[in-house]
């Protein structure tokens, strides 16, 4: 409506068209200047539409105010561009529209509005920018001690895990052999069959080419064709279940990782795996548990080394918890240490049931319990005393073979290739039985005796060898033992 309205003002009633140099007459009406002098050339001078005669001597008069309006400039907000007047009449007359001041006003509220919410968001941005300095300056500092944690972490699996992985790859050998054997015998059978078969076809076309049918008849009869081979044993070859409990092995080993060490605040999951060893970037993985282990565990205890005790040759370190066979000796030796290359625990037990693991670095080690008479000079050539009197009993691990000591009398056992060993003495039953733990808990040898005194663990090792005594955070302490009073967890 609003440009209709305009479009009738700006628009000369003779040529219908938009006012060109604009006049005005007497009577107030507006033409263009050539429209009413053309008229009045051919209709006389009067107004074309009052018919009011323009009286003699009157010019006319230029209209400054229409012809400013007719050379106004405008902006159209449909086609977002400037325009005048005319294009709005002829152009632009449904489009919205707006003066050039009016819409530079509002555009420069819209500017300033939006300069206040850019400098919030760049007040935003920086602050953030910052934060995020933050964050990976600290994320820096983490991953850097996160990374040294770990390396050692892995550093201490990777004897474990070189152990689980060769005894993986023999099991699959020994899967794999058995399979394969199963397989060369189906093959013979078949072979054989395959030529009773062929055998047979071969009298079957010879006698089909025999023209005397005295002769075809009577050796028809007597040809019997191999009997069925029957079904074959399928072959046992499972993958999953090769690799079921080395997986199982590796989770578990995997979810200790990431881990803190220490065994304050081990979780649940991690303390059920076993006892964890003296810690240091040494320290191998704990070993996971089976059944039995889990039911001997019952008994654990948390021993440690006597460094009055131990040979001038038996260094001891990490808190009493492990002691290592090295060529050059310490100081002088104590009153009560072995001459021997032995050292026995400060704990000894005289009633109940006790349980404890060690880990031994390599062969050449010997573990066992003695009476407190246990003989602390050298006699003889041999370089220990466990087992080889009447007061002490021991398990001997060698490369190629276990020997059980008592009384000086050894009994050969099958060869241990883990390296964590168990101990279970049942004072009440009177039975000593040491374990192999490595892959699963499996008893080595069991002693019966009626033991009479306190009897203390005792150790014998080689020259460059180690003894760790494992810790379980779970321990049970014995009221009033020394163990409970070495503080130890």
């Amino acid at each position: 409506m609003a440009a209709q309205q305009l479009e009738e003002k700006l628009t000369c009633a003779i040529c219908l068209g938009l006012y060109r140099d604009p006049a005005t007459l007497p009577c107030g009406h507006n033409f263009c200047r050539a429209c009413i002098r053309d008229g009045w050339a051919r209709c006389g001078r009067e107004c074309p539409e009052c018919r009011e005669p323009l009286p003699d001597g009157a010019a006319l008069r230029r209209n400054v105010a229409l012809s400013g309006v007719v050379e106004l400039e405008l902006f159209c907000r449909t086609e977002g561009r400037c325009v005048c007047s005319a294009c709005t009449v002829l152009e632009c007359r449904l489009h919205e529209r707006a003066l050039l001041d009016a819409e530079r006003r509002e555009r420069e509220a819209q500017l300033r509005a939006r300069l206040e919410v850019t400098a919030q968001q760049a007040a935003q941005a920086r602050a953030q920018l910052q934060e995020l300095q933050q964050q990976r300056s600290q994320i820096q500092s983490s991953a850097c001690t996160l990374a040294s944690r770990v390396s050692s972490k892995f550093s201490c699996f990777l004897q474990a895990l070189e152990m689980q992985r060769a005894l993986a790859l023999r099991g699959i050998e020994t899967a794999k052999a058995q399979a394969l054997a199963k397989a060369r015998d189906g093959e013979q059978r078949l072979r054989g069959h395959l030529e009773a078969l062929v055998h047979h076809d071969c009298k079957v076309q010879d006698l089909l080419g025999q023209l005397d049918d005295r002769i075809f008849l009577q050796e028809s009869q007597l040809l019997v064709p191999p009997e069925p081979l029957g079904p074959l044993t399928p072959l046992q070859w499972d993958e999953d279940q090769q690799l079921g409990g080395l997986k199982e092995t590796l989770r578990q080993l995997s979810g200790l990782l990431l881990e803190e060490g220490g065994h304050s605040g081990l979780p649940a999951e991690a303390a059920d795996l076993g006892p964890m060893e003296a810690s240091g970037p040494l320290a191998p993985v704990p070993s996971p548990a089976c059944p039995l282990r889990r039911e001997l565990w019952q008994n654990y205890r948390n021993l440690t080394f006597d460094p009055d005790s131990a040979n001038r040759h038996l260094h001891l370190s990490r808190q009493n918890q492990q002691v290592k066979h090295c060529r050059l000796p310490r100081g002088q030796a104590n009153p009560g240490s072995f001459e021997l290359w032995q050292v026995q625990c400060a704990q000894s037990f005289e009633s109940g049931r006790h349980y404890w693991e060690v880990r031994a670095s390599n062969h050449s080690v010997t573990l066992g319990v003695a009476y407190p008479e246990l003989e602390r000079h050298k006699s003889g050539t041999h370089t220990d005393n466990i087992g080889r009197g009447p007061c002490s009993w021991g398990l001997c691990v060698q490369e190629d073979s276990t020997q059980a000591w008592h009384n000086g009398e050894a009994q050969r056992l099958p060869a241990v290739f883990g390296r964590l060993l168990g101990v279970d003495l049942d004072l009440a039953s009177g039975c000593l039985t040491f374990y192999s733990l490595e892959p699963q808990a499996q008893a080595l040898h069991t002693f019966h005796a009626v033991f009479t005194q306190p009897l203390y663990p005792v150790f014998w090792l080689l020259e460059g060898r180690s003894l760790t005594l494992c810790h379980r955070a779970r321990a049970k302490l014995l009221p009033g033992s020394q163990e409970e009073a070495s503080g130890l967890s």
